[in-house]
């Protein structure tokens, strides 16, 4: 199964309803939402994991694209 971004129901944000999103724009989301960026990691296949938290909502992990420039899947941790 291809985990993509309208897989997952994020805490405080509309259900996204495409497979990926350009990195701005997805983070622009979770900014606007009170998300604030907490650290960021290699994954798997040469990606690169990014962990965001808020206050009240749980924790997102997301995962993009190599150059960082697509988000490709987030979901809470």
């Amino acid at each position: 199964v291809a985990m993509t971004l309208d897989k997952h129901k994020l805490d405080g944000i509309p259900q996204i309803t495409v497979k990926t999103l350009p990195s701005r724009e997805f983070e622009l989301l979770l900014l606007t939402a009170g998300y604030g960026k907490m650290g960021t990691a290699p994954a798997q296949g040469n990606r690169m994991k990014v962990w965001w938290s808020h206050s009240t909502f749980r924790r997102i992990e997301a995962i993009y694209s190599p150059d960082g420039i697509v988000a490709i899947i987030a979901y809470h941790v």
